[in-house]
């Protein structure tokens, strides 16, 4: 066999012509052919920022998430209408603004309906909490109030997410950014319109989001805000905390978040809980970690990084892919972004 010719394999020689395989020309094709699966499959697992038609308002602080197939951008610093990207046309639209600054909050969806718990409105560094659930209807591009959160329960910067029926309210913070960081834990009933207060979390955190699996909530990342001692970004709430629901009691993972932070955004998907982005002191720039909790092997894994670190921002999970958009680029209210990546195939 003259040359690196690759002819048709004659019967009995397996998919590679023998003269081939005694080459020495052998061991480079397979090292030129791993290293290049290799260098495929690796930029097949990494962030790609998308180009789609038209753009959403640049803000942080604010909440993005998945529904009936689109992904709606709410809220942030600043009234600002709704954003609506659409990922079969790879474009972006416009909703109403909502009746007041919303912002530090994690949206729920309920029944069509996006549901904004545990949020905070108002200027730096003494936000106050809304004292009503807020909501908008994709459908008809309205926003409502909802329910009246119970006077002495009120706070921002808290994990929202729905389980059992109910949404429920995790941690959080009462005076803004200054002080009254919270461990509570309460739960409103979607069909009976009625509050539960439930035991307190182990740890005092804010700014950060919560997860439900399985009927636990899982509750990682966080700080302890406190511009009242200069230190709102120090305070830094390693632990994991889980919930489980049908015995009501907390307990703690025995792994701490690998890179603490706070600020971050949380999703659960396939059995895990994933932990995005964030802000610390320990960095000018922000986090562009993506970790997920895995409760059936109790440890944490490292999935790839955001090509623009990012916090005050959300990420949704769509047919196969992980997304992400907005939020701030550094520690703070600034750089504001308005760049979506995609994350496709999922890990």
């Amino acid at each position: 066999m003259n040359g690196f010719t690759l002819l048709g394999p004659r019967p009995n020689d397996g998919p590679f012509p023998l003269e081939l395989m005694k080459s020495p020309r052998w061991s480079i094709f397979l090292l030129f052919f791993f290293v290049s699966s290799a260098a495929l499959n690796a930029a097949e697992r990494e962030w790609q920022t998308l180009d789609p038609t038209g753009r959403p308002h640049a803000r942080h602080e604010a909440a993005f998430v998945e529904c009936e197939g689109k992904f709606y951008l709410l809220g942030g610093r600043r009234i600002q209408p709704v954003d609506i990207y659409d990922p079969k046309t790879n474009s972006w639209s416009e909703g109403k603004a909502p009746p007041v600054e919303i912002h530090h909050f994690q949206p729920v969806v309920w029944r069509g309906r996006i549901i904004l718990a545990g949020a905070m409105t108002g200027k730096y560094p003494h936000e106050t909490a809304l004292p009503r659930l807020v909501i908008y209807d994709p459908a008809t591009d309205e926003w409502t109030y909802g329910a009246e959160i119970p006077e002495g329960r009120r706070r921002g910067g808290a994990g929202a997410v729905i389980a059992d029926g109910k949404l429920f309210l995790v941690a959080g913070i009462i005076n803004g950014h200054w002080d009254g960081h919270v461990a509570w834990l309460d739960s409103f009933d979607l069909m009976t319109g009625k509050w539960k207060q439930w035991p307190d979390a182990p740890h005092l955190r804010d700014h950060f989001q919560a997860s439900a699996i399985d009927g636990k909530l899982y509750a990682g990342g966080g700080r302890r805000s406190s511009a009242k001692t200069k230190e709102t970004f120090k305070l830094l709430e390693p632990s994991l905390d889980i919930f489980d629901i049908a015995s009501a009691t907390w307990t703690t993972a025995a792994e701490e978040l690998p890179e603490p932070r706070a600020g971050t955004f949380s999703i659960a998907h396939d059995g895990r809980y994933l932990v995005a982005g964030g802000e610390s002191d320990r960095q000018q720039a922000a986090h562009d970690q993506v970790h997920a909790y895995d409760p059936l092997a109790e440890s944490w894994s490292e999935l790839p990084q955001f090509t623009r670190g990012r916090h005050g921002a959300g990420i949704v999970f769509h047919q196969g892919a992980l997304y992400t958009c907005a939020g701030s680029g550094n520690r703070g209210g600034s750089p504001e972004l308005d760049s979506l990546e995609q994350l496709k195939p999922y890990p």
